[in-house]
């Protein structure tokens, strides 16, 4: 008898992270909002940044939809207006 294994390795990707800052005080925030109500919970995350811990300003952005990376143009605008991005994933 010959037994098959349909499955197979996941292929791996490294990830280059970008190191934190020490600190959030004068940082531009993004917020990436793409799930069901995450708007609500970044919106709030965003407040108790600017209050709590100093970021200048927070700023919304949303992909077109959550099971793909994030388009150019967002990723671009990104880039040239915020210092720190906090992404909504997870249900």
């Amino acid at each position: 008898m010959e037994i098959l294994d349909p499955t197979v390795e996941a292929a791996t990707q490294p990830i280059a992270y970008v190191d934190r800052p020490g600190s959030l005080r004068g940082k531009r925030i993004g917020l990436e909002n793409t799930k069901y109500n995450s708007d609500k919970l970044l919106q709030r995350i965003g407040e108790i940044l600017k209050t709590e811990y100093g970021a200048s300003e927070t700023r919304m952005f949303r992909k077109h939809n959550s099971s793909v990376p994030a388009h150019e143009e967002i990723i671009q605008e990104v880039r040239k207006t915020c210092d720190v991005i906090v992404a909504g994933v997870g249900d």
